[in-house]
């Protein structure tokens, strides 16, 4: 999915337009629906065209909650079986529209059939239904034997992924050679990753070699012992360094490392400099002392102070539109690197800037786009799971609850169908991924991001 700059006009002193009722507060009449754009508050027509209101009450300390335990560390007894029956009646949707999402023309995670994969294969091993595990296995099987494109080598949108998590389940079904196939031509994508072939290649999670780091990283999490070799993950690793020093350089930024994509230098988890760092965080092990601390935390440091006065982040650099609360684009991604970043240098500055992205994705993170994962409420949600898990505080996990009940009520709260309605990061696959993740909300991780 290709996400581009857009223009805006700057001169709209004298730009007539009609407000919605919503936004009306204190005008009466109905000629005062026709205001002069100055009249408003221009950053609220913003937002109200991208999300809901929030209609929940915030959590309260000592106050008894239905949906989380008594001591704040777990999900309810009562909400857990309130979200296993609604995750199973959204599985019996998806598996009933079978023919509009199965086919062997998208092999990507991101919104083909190794994506729906996924979901049965993480339903499965929940609650421990050995035959959505066969049957994901089978179809990721069925889609590698269509790969095409060896320079496509990320794990949400290229042959890396479909590879990645075949070896994962054939290793899971004692199907070892199955695994071991799928593993060396996994390997084999490093050509076009670290050696000359690969130089036009971006270093961005989707499309890039952080994509194809992701995939290395997860074989080896999910498999006893790693078969990705350290070297190999050192050498991906120098490369993606390499190529944002290289660039800050060249382009006069102060951030040690910065990345282009689509020529914006973009700042998300998808696309741009936040996605590659957490990557590099998670595989810290392969990194030297001296990049993290001269390379690695400094363009953290920088990033941070990019943020938006609300708490929300750019886009891109130079972007001054305070707008987008998406996994791929804005605070989502943010929190999720800025809490492992406190986990891992100990500042709190790195909490405060997570807490405030939580701040962000409460007050605008219910999305009109849907309950997806890349650009909707599921995907808004494991925000406040990386918050919980990283502090414990009750408020994060309460959140996450009802941005799961919101999830729950699909129907209601698709106000813009996406592209790929079924998929695992645009549709209903992603959904119910999330809704798995939360039954064990301490272990829940962000599919394709989180290791």
């Amino acid at each position: 999915m290709v996400f581009r700059r857009k223009r805006f006009i700057t001169n709209v002193s004298s730009l007539l337009i009609v407000i919605p009722n919503s936004l009306l507060t204190g005008y009466t009449s109905t000629k005062a629906r026709i205001l002069k754009f100055s009249s408003i508050n221009t950053h609220q027509l913003k937002m109200s065209s991208r999300h809901l209101p929030n209609p929940y009450k915030d959590y309260s300390e000592g106050k008894q909650c239905s949906i989380i335990n008594i001591n704040g560390n777990d999900i309810s007894d009562e909400f857990r079986e309130k979200l296993s029956s609604g995750t199973k009646v959204l599985l019996k949707r998806l598996e009933d529209n079978k023919r509009q999402w199965y086919s062997l023309e998208d092999t990507s995670l991101y919104t083909g059939l190794p994506g729906v994969a996924y979901t049965f294969y993480h339903y499965g091993k929940y609650f421990e239904d050995q035959s959505y595990i066969s049957r994901s296995t089978e179809l990721v099987g069925k889609c590698i034997e269509k790969l095409r494109g060896k320079r496509h080598v990320t794990f949400l949108t290229g042959n890396a992924g479909p590879l990645a998590l075949g070896a994962v389940m054939n290793h899971f079904l004692g199907e070892k050679e199955e695994s071991k196939n799928m593993i060396s031509k996994l390997k084999y994508l490093s050509s076009y990753a670290i050696y000359e072939d690969g130089s036009g290649l971006p270093d961005e999670i989707l499309y890039g070699r952080a994509g194809y780091l992701y995939a290395l990283l997860f074989v080896n999490k999910h498999m006893t012992p790693p078969p990705i070799e350290d070297d190999l993950i050192r050498q991906v690793i120098n490369y993606i360094l390499s190529s944002g020093k290289s660039y800050a350089k060249a382009h006069g930024i102060e951030s040690p490392l910065m990345y282009m994509w689509h020529d914006s230098e973009y700042l998300g988890g998808a696309h741009g400099l936040a996605g590659i760092l957490y990557l590099l965080l998670q595989a810290r092990e392969f990194l030297t002392e001296d990049q993290l601390k001269t390379e690695v935390e400094p363009s953290i440091q920088w990033l941070e102070n990019l943020k938006y006065p609300s708490g929300n982040f750019p886009s891109s650099v130079g972007s001054t539109t305070d707008k987008l609360v998406h996994w791929c684009h804005g605070a989502p991604s943010m929190t999720m690197l800025f809490c492992l970043a406190y986990e891992i240098f100990k500042k709190d500055q790195y909490l405060n800037t997570a807490l405030k992205c939580g701040e962000v994705i409460w007050e605008r993170g219910l999305l009109k786009k849907g309950c997806g994962i890349c650009h909707g409420v599921a995907g808004n949600a494991y925000s406040f799971l990386s918050l919980y898990q990283l502090t414990k505080d009750p408020k994060h996990l309460y959140r996450a609850c009802k941005f799961t009940e919101w999830c729950l009520d699909y129907d209601a709260h698709q106000t813009r169908p996406a592209d790929r309605p079924f998929s695992l990061f645009e549709g209903l696959a992603g959904t119910i991924y999330f809704l798995v993740d939360m039954q064990k909300p301490s272990e829940a991780k962000f599919p394709g991001y989180t290791l």
